[in-house]
C-alpha cells in the first residue's frame, strides 16, 4: 500500500512538473537560438517526453518516474539557489547553471543510487546468548524479487559469495521471488540455495510477493515450494522446528488474514532453544516482544528504498521499523534493506546487503 501511495504521489508531482521542465529546459541556449516560438515549445516538449519515454523502454515505468522526479527536484533546487544568487548580484549569469548543475547532480545521484542498488555488501552484527553450546554464524538476506536486480545466474552468483563465508545456517525471511518472476530464474535461484552446505540447513518464510499477490508469473506458489523443497529448503509457513541448539520459527506473512499469533506458535516451544523467528514484516514489535522469542528478523522495506520516503512506513504506523537492530524487551530484532529490490533499481539512504550474525557467547 505505501508503495502504491508513493507511485500515486510521484505521478502527480512529475506530472505537474512537466510545464515546469519545459520551461527549464528551454532555458539552455541551443534551444534559445530556435525564433519561432511554437516550434520552439514543440521541441521542448518532445525532448521532456523523450527524457522519460527512454528510461521507460529501457528500466520500466516506476524507473522512469523516479528518475524524471529527480532531475525535476534538482532543476527546482539549483534554479531556487541560483535565483538568490542571481537576486543579489542584480544580473544575468552568463552560462545557464541551473540547468547544467541539475543535470550533473542528476546524474551523479542517480549513477550512484543505481551502484548502491545493484551492488551487495556484507553487514554484520553481534549477538549475544547463554542458549548456545557453541557460536553460531548464521546469514540471512530477504527480498531477492528475482529478476530485478539479477536473474537466477546473478542470483547464484550472490550465493557462491555467501557460502565462502561458510556460515552456519542461513534464513531468507520472504519475498525470495517477485509477481513477474521468470520460472526458469526462479529454478535456477532454487538450485542455487541447494548448493549451499550449511551445517544447520537453508530455511525460508514466505513474503508478500512469493504467492504472486501483485500480478501474473509463469508459476505458483506451489510450484515455489516444490523448487525450495527439492534443493533441500525447509519451507515455513506458521511452523516451529529444531535444528542443534537453533528453534527455526516461519510466520506467514503478515497480509495473510488466518496466520497465528506469536505467542501461539510457541506455546509449548523448547524455550533451551536459541529461538529465531522470521517475520517478513517488521509490523508487531509490541507482541514479539512480550514472548519467549530471541531473535526476530524480516525485511520487506528495502531499507526505505529512497530518500525522503525512507521513514515513511514508521512515521504511518505500518512499519514497527525501516532499517536496523533493535531491542525490545529480552528480544532482538533486525530489519535488512534487501540483498535487491522491487520495481525501483535505485537505493539512496540505504544500499543493499546481506546480514552476518554472530550469535553466541562474546
Amino acid at each position: 500500500m505505501i508503495w502504491l501511495v508513493g507511485f500515486i504521489v510521484v505521478a502527480i508531482l512529475c506530472i505537474i512538473g512537466f510545464g515546469y521542465m519545459v520551461k527549464a529546459v528551454g532555458r539552455f541556449g541551443i534551444f534559445k537560438s530556435i525564433q519561432n516560438k511554437w516550434l520552439r515549445r514543440l521541441v521542448l516538449i518532445f525532448i521532456n517526453a523523450a527524457g522519460f519515454a527512454l528510461p521507460c523502454y529501457f528500466m520500466g515505468l516506476v524507473n522512469a518516474f523516479a528518475i524524471y522526479l529527480h532531475v525535476l527536484v534538482f532543476t527546482m533546487l539549483f534554479g531556487f539557489i541560483f535565483g538568490i544568487i542571481r537576486k543579489k548580484r542584480d544580473r544575468e549569469f552568463k552560462y545557464y547553471y541551473q540547468g547544467w548543475c541539475a543535470l550533473v547532480v542528476s546524474a551523479v545521484y542517480l549513477l550512484v543510487a543505481n551502484y548502491l542498488c545493484v551492488h551487495v555488501w556484507q553487514t554484520d552484527y553481534s549477538l549475544e546468548t547463554d542458549k548456545l553450546s557453541e557460536n553460531v554464524k548464521a546469514v540471512f538476506f530477504a527480498d531477492s524479487h528475482i529478476g530485478t536486480t539479477f536473474d537466477g545466474e546473478g542470483f547464484a552468483r550472490e550465493i557462491e559469495k555467501i557460502k565462502e563465508k561458510n556460515p552456519d545456517i542461513v534464513l531468507i525471511p520472504g519475498d525470495f521471488v517477485d509477481s513477474d518472476t521468470k520460472k526458469e530464474d526462479m529454478v535456477l535461484a532454487c538450485e542455487a540455495l541447494g548448493s549451499v552446505d550449511a551445517k544447520y540447513g537453508v530455511w525460508y518464510a514466505f513474503g508478500n510477493h512469493d504467492k504472486s499477490s501483485y500480478g501474473p508469473r509463469d508459476f505458483t506458489a506451489d510450484d515455489l515450494v516444490s523448487e525450495l523443497s527439492k534443493n533441500g529448503v525447509h519451507v515455513m509457513e506458521d511452523q516451529v522446528e529444531y535444528t542443534g541448539d537453533l528453534c527455526i520459527v516461519g510466520r506467514a506473512d503478515a497480509i495473510t488474514s488466518d496466520r497465528k499469533e506469536l505467542y501461539e506458535l510457541l506455546d509449548g516451544a523448547d524455550t533451551s532453544k536459541y529461538i529465531i523467528v522470521m517475520d517478513h514484516e517488521p509490523t508487531d514489535y509490541d507482541n514479539e516482544s512480550k514472548t519467549t522469542a530471541d531473535l526476530v528478523i524480516s525485511g520487506h522495506t528495502h531499507g526505505g528504498q529512497l530518500i525522503p520516503i525512507t521513514y515513511w512506513g514508521v512515521w504511518m504506523g505500518i512499519n514497527d521499523r525501516t532499517y536496523g537492530y533493535e531491542r525490545r524487551g529480552d528480544v532482538d530484532f533486525i530489519v535488512t534493506s534487501g540483498i535487491s529490490d522491487w520495481a525501483v533499481d535505485f537505493k539512496t539512504g540505504t544500499k543493499s546487503e546481506y546480514v552476518m550474525m554472530d550469535i553466541g557467547k562474546h
